[in-house]
């Protein structure tokens, strides 16, 4: 989270909306953003319903995964990071720098 904090202005110059999912509560969530200084949305799944439907969680660990979608406007999905990729968002960043640049 805090990387994608560091490259927000760079996300959203490239026309990026930045948001964070989780399964905590919505005040685990708010407290977290505030401890770390996060300021983009983070949701609450609480209950797991769409990090299920989108294949993150894991039954293994009992938890979702770490991963970062790089969602179009038409809703699919069109870059991925997962796991340890997932903690340095360069690559999704020049991906949606790229969109930007092919406008």
């Amino acid at each position: 989270m805090k990387n994608f904090q560091q490259n927000l202005q760079k996300l959203e110059a490239a026309d990026t909306q930045v948001v964070g999912v989780s399964m905590d509560s919505p005040f685990a969530n708010k407290a977290f953003a505030d401890q770390i200084g996060v300021t983009f949305p983070l949701l609450s799944d609480w209950g797991g319903e769409v990090t299920r439907k989108y294949g993150v969680y894991s039954r293994e660990d009992k938890a979702p995964k770490r991963i970062n979608f790089l969602i179009g406007k038409d809703g699919k999905i069109m870059e991925m990071q997962v796991d340890d990729e997932a903690i340095d968002p360069t690559k999704l960043v020049t991906a949606c720098q790229r969109k930007k640049m092919a406008k």
